[in-house]
């Protein structure tokens, strides 16, 4: 935010909030103390909040929540390229590919060199065809998939085309690979994860993820939800 916004006009006209989403909240929970807090502050029965693209609840880092007339640019800012750093654990798999839930299958890793590593990283740039994880927000019959595969449900994920721009591999100290992956809106990281364990003939899960960029907005300018609402308050 270049400025922070000091009326009710300001909200209501619209804002592009930068938000550092904490780690095991969800997006929605975001939007809903934001909207909270600032019905509260000028007393609002309806304000329109909203989120520009959701974070896993265990994924922290740049969030962007939208306000009144600017709710509209959703769609636009959810199209842009996005950046996310991470860590990927060598050697077991999680039926969630990150760690909601407790691994399910064990590999062996003792094959997989540094070189390796960096080589299948190629695998994973361009246009790829990627399944997302059956424990997504994503909706069938009007459900969303994670609550089905909670409750043990089996269904089939179609696979779908992502691009990936750019897939670094920033540190390497086994069986934890660091990265930094730059991609287009609708990829799955816990799906990149699991795929590349599967492409280094082992297995793999999502152990760590922060978003830091969406387009030209980035996580170093984001509030914590604290300091938006003593910024708010002040």
């Amino acid at each position: 935010m270049e400025r922070f916004p000091e009326t009710v006009q300001d909200f209501l006209d619209g804002q592009i909030l930068l938000i550092n989403k904490p780690l095991g909240w969800t997006s929605f929970d975001v939007v809903k103390k934001i909207k909270n807090l600032i019905r509260t502050k000028y007393s609002l029965k309806k304000l329109k909040v909203g989120h520009a693209g959701t974070l896993d609840p265990l994924a922290s880092g740049l969030l962007i929540v939208c306000t009144g007339k600017f709710t509209k640019r959703i769609s636009e800012l959810q199209g842009q390229a996005k950046i996310y750093t991470g860590d990927i654990t060598l050697g077991g798999t999680t039926p969630s590919y990150d760690l909601e839930t407790e691994i399910d299958t064990k590999f062996e890793t003792n094959h997989i060199t540094e070189n390796l590593i960096k080589e299948t990283t190629a695998q994973f740039i361009g246009e790829i065809e990627q399944k997302p994880p059956i424990f997504s927000a994503l909706k069938r019959g009007g459900e969303r998939l994670y609550e089905k595969a909670r409750r043990g449900e089996s269904f089939e994920i179609q696979a779908r085309k992502v691009s990936v721009h750019s897939f670094d591999i920033k540190a390497i100290e086994m069986p934890k690979v660091s990265f930094e992956i730059k991609c287009s809106k609708g990829t799955y990281i816990r799906s990149i994860a699991y795929d590349f364990g599967t492409a280094l003939n082992s297995g793999a899960h999502l152990s760590k993820l922060y978003r830091t960029a969406i387009g030209n907005y980035q996580l170093a300018d984001a509030l914590d939800v604290s300091d938006f609402e003593k910024q708010l308050n002040s």
